[in-house]
């Protein structure tokens, strides 16, 4: 059976953090977000939005099963352990149920291991056992195979739940090649972190390479909402499109 076939647009639609992180985001474009994720053709997994907007986000989608995420340590991806702690004790205050941290990739970068893996598991230590926790890698940034290799083991010894490709905030984010190389790590510990493609995916024939990709190591079946998110804005749009036509 085709990715087209497994994959249709209203089984993508339920995989999406319909994500908002624009600087110049107000609390009613939040709401709006928020309304419009309550489409006749069913619910995204989640809605991504700045800590700011939290509370609003939850007021919007109150009665609902869509989760509310947040980011932390973002988008630079700094190394305070205590900075990145704080900031997620503050965000589940507020009400989020899943956390989307950047790893220090810097500190990976310059081959300080420790000092990356700090910093997850400080943020793995806040968000305890309830909350969900997708680590960032950043992986245009890292650019070579063997550091997106490193820095998905890193993340899969600290016990998050998600390995995620990108912020959307630099000049490479998503790409197959990377995404690639972390579900084959994922796939080597027999599948139990989530993968999340996010940054550049905005039609639904981008949203299937990303599916084709972990359909090839993990099967159809390991691709839900619990194991698989596409974050994105526009892919929204473009698969209500596809429904509605």
């Amino acid at each position: 059976m085709s990715t087209t076939e497994l994959f249709p647009a209203a089984r993508v639609l339920g995989l999406l953090d319909l994500t908002s992180l624009g600087e110049d985001d107000t609390p009613a474009r939040i709401r709006s977000l928020c309304g419009a994720a309550r489409s006749a053709h069913g619910l995204p997994a989640a809605v991504c939005i700045y800590p700011e907007h939290i509370t609003t986000a939850r007021e919007a989608l109150a009665g609902t099963a869509v989760k509310v995420a947040t980011v932390v340590n973002f988008p630079e991806g700094a190394d305070d352990p205590q900075r990145i702690a704080r900031e997620t004790r503050r965000a589940i205050a507020a009400g989020a149920d899943e956390i989307d941290m950047v790893l220090p990739w810097r500190a990976l970068q310059a081959a300080d291991v420790a000092r990356a893996r700090a910093g997850v598991d400080a943020c793995r230590a806040a968000c305890g056992p309830g909350i969900a926790l997708k680590l960032i890698l950043e992986t245009g940034e890292l650019g070579t195979p063997e550091l997106i290799r490193q820095a998905c083991e890193l993340g899969l010894d600290a016990g998050v739940d998600f390995l995620k490709t990108s912020t959307g905030k630099v000049s490479v984010n998503a790409t197959p090649e990377a995404a690639a190389v972390m579900l084959d790590a994922i796939a080597a510990r027999g599948g139990r972190c989530g993968f999340k493609a996010a940054g550049g995916i905005r039609t639904l024939a981008d949203a299937r390479i990303y599916l084709a990709l972990a359909q090839a190591r993990l099967g159809a079946d390991w691709v839900d909402p619990a194991r698989f998110r596409i974050g994105a804005s526009a892919l929204f749009d473009a698969l209500l499109a596809e429904l509605d036509g």
